[in-house]
C-alpha cells in the first residue's frame, strides 16, 4: 500500500476515538479511563465515594416516583455521556438502560440513581475489556429475560452476550416492545432476540409461533445449538436486573472485564 499511497508508520495503535488500547503479548486491553475521568470532572463527581455496583439490588424506577424536578438539560447530558462508555463497559449497560428511559422526566430520585453509576465508575475507573490472543473461535451466546419486570407497563427485559472463545464481542440489554403473557413466552422472545440480534415483531397472535418456528428452523439446520444454563452460570443475567455485589462481581469477570494491570 505504501507504494500507492503516502503513509506514515506511527507504531501500534494506542488511542482511537476515546478508546485506549493497550497491546500486550497475551492480548489486547481496551478501556476508556481518560473519558471516564472527564465525565467525573464534568459532573463534579471526582471526589465522590465509590460504590461496588452501578445500581443497588432491588432498585425499581417508575414514572410515578416521587422527587423534585431537576434540570432536564443537565440530566440528558449526564445520561448521554454514559452512553458512550457502554462500548467498553458492559457492566453499566443495564443501569444505563434503566435511567435512560427517564431523560424526558428527570427527578431528584432518578438523578440519585444515575449518580450512583458515576460513583461506581469512580471505583472501577481502570476497568476495561481484555481480549486474549490465545482465545479460540467458538461462537457462544447467552440470553436471558425477566418477566414483566417493568412496574409501569409490565414489559420484559431481554439481555444477551456473545463470546468468540473467551472474548466478549457483543452485548445488549433492552426492554421488549411487546407484552409477554408468561415466563415461557418471555424466554422465547429472548432466545429469538439473541439468535437474530434484532427480531422483527409481527401480528400479536403470530409472534410466538413465528419465533418458535424460527428457532426450530435454526436448530434443524444446525445453525444454532441450544443448551440449558444454570442461573449461577448465566452470563446474560447481568443485563436484565440489578444484582447483589457477589453475583455482579462474578458475572463482571465472566464477561471479560478486568483492571488494567490485572493478569
Amino acid at each position: 500500500m505504501s507504494r500507492e499511497f503516502e503513509m506514515t508508520d506511527v507504531g501500534l495503535m494506542s488511542y482511537y476515538l476515546g478508546l485506549e488500547v493497550k497491546q500486550m503479548e497475551d492480548g489486547i486491553f481496551i478501556s476508556q479511563e481518560s473519558y471516564t475521568k472527564e465525565i467525573l470532572k464534568k459532573f463534579n463527581m471526582l471526589d465522590c465515594n465509590s460504590v461496588n455496583t452501578p445500581m443497588e439490588s432491588g432498585t425499581k424506577l417508575s414514572k410515578f416516583d416521587e422527587g423534585e424536578k431537576v434540570d432536564p438539560i443537565f440530566f440528558k447530558s449526564l445520561v448521554g455521556s454514559l452512553r458512550y462508555l457502554t462500548y467498553t463497559r458492559p457492566d453499566i449497560l443495564f443501569a444505563f438502560g434503566v435511567v435512560s428511559h427517564f431523560v424526558e422526566a428527570p427527578t431528584s430520585t432518578r438523578l440519585k440513581v444515575t449518580r450512583r453509576i458515576l460513583c461506581y465508575l469512580k471505583g472501577t475507573i481502570d476497568f476495561g475489556l481484555f481480549y486474549s490472543s490465545s482465545s479460540d473461535f467458538n461462537l457462544v451466546g447467552f440470553c436471558d429475560s425477566d418477566y414483566a419486570g417493568d412496574i409501569d407497563d409490565r414489559k420484559s427485559k431481554t439481555g444477551f452476550v456473545f463470546f468468540l472463545g473467551d472474548s466478549v464481542i457483543s452485548w445488549s440489554s433492552k426492554k421488549r416492545p411487546i407484552l409477554t403473557l408468561s415466563t415461557c413466552e418471555a424466554e422465547y422472545v429472548a432466545a429469538t432476540s439473541c439468535t437474530r440480534e434484532d427480531p422483527v415483531y409481527h401480528n400479536r397472535s403470530k409472534h410466538i409461533d413465528t419465533r418458535y418456528r424460527f428457532i426450530k428452523e435454526c436448530i434443524t439446520k444446525k445453525e444454532v445449538e441450544l443448551k440449558y444454563v444454570k442461573s449461577h452460570d448465566q452470563a446474560a443475567d447481568i443485563f436484565i436486573k440489578p444484582l447483589k455485589f457477589e453475583d455482579f462481581q462474578r458475572l463482571r469477570s465472566r464477561i471479560g472485564m478486568k483492571k488494567k494491570n490485572q493478569n
